[in-house]
């Protein structure tokens, strides 16, 4: 029976490049995959799952208003896939990662999932609490804070560098915009933020 994962980290723990790195060895081996990422992170390209350290590789866009299950059904009908992949799954609607749960169900075809689990203020993105309840196999992929303790919590910076406590929770960016943190040096930098803030507005 194949089966639904889902690999979490912060950001900046090598998510894509693990995705990529199992893509390649499907292939290598003359096995063919299919992957995805988020339409409207096009940090690396439109269409494109790039990783820090160099390696990329071109994928199809989902939107949350695809039905992922008959998007995957008809490509799986042009070629044999061995496995899909999907790269910033946080972004995925519930009803989208139940339609990827019947791709393993009932088209018998993994689906590896990879993304956050939290965003900035701690909660959890939609598509990443469903994972978490309904996948068949979790990983976490481990990544540090600066003080060496592992990092599960992120923070997103504003352009004056403080960590904002407030906004979408959906705002694309990289190591200029947001930095892992463990759970303490968060509520550290949140909190201590948010009591100056406070202050600022109580003068």
């Amino acid at each position: 029976m194949a089966k639904l994962y889902f690999s979490y980290a912060a950001m900046n723990a090598g998510k894509s490049t693990m995705l990529l790195q199992a893509s390649h060895n499907y292939r290598e081996r003359g096995m063919q995959t299919l992957l995805f990422t988020a339409a409207f992170d096009d940090r690396a390209g439109r269409g494109v799952i790039a990783s820090r350290i160099g390696v990329a590789s071109e994928a199809l866009l989902f939107s949350p208003d695809d039905d992922l299950f008959a998007v995957i059904e008809r490509e799986i009908a042009k070629d044999n896939l061995a496995c899909i992949f999907f790269d910033e799954a946080q972004f995925l609607t519930p009803e989208q990662v139940w339609q990827l749960a019947r791709v393993a169900d009932r088209l018998n075809v993994p689906v590896m999932c990879y993304g956050l689990r939290t965003d900035f203020q701690g909660k959890l993105f939609p598509g990443s609490a469903e994972l978490l309840a309904i996948a068949d196999n979790l990983r976490e992929i481990r990544t540090i804070c600066s003080c060496g303790a592992k990092a599960t919590m992120v923070i997103r910076l504003g352009a004056d560098g403080k960590p904002l406590l407030e906004g979408e929770q959906v705002d694309i960016g990289g190591n200029e915009k947001y930095v892992s943190l463990c759970r303490r040096h968060w509520e550290e930098q949140v909190g201590r933020w948010a009591r100056n803030r406070s202050m600022k507005g109580s003068a």
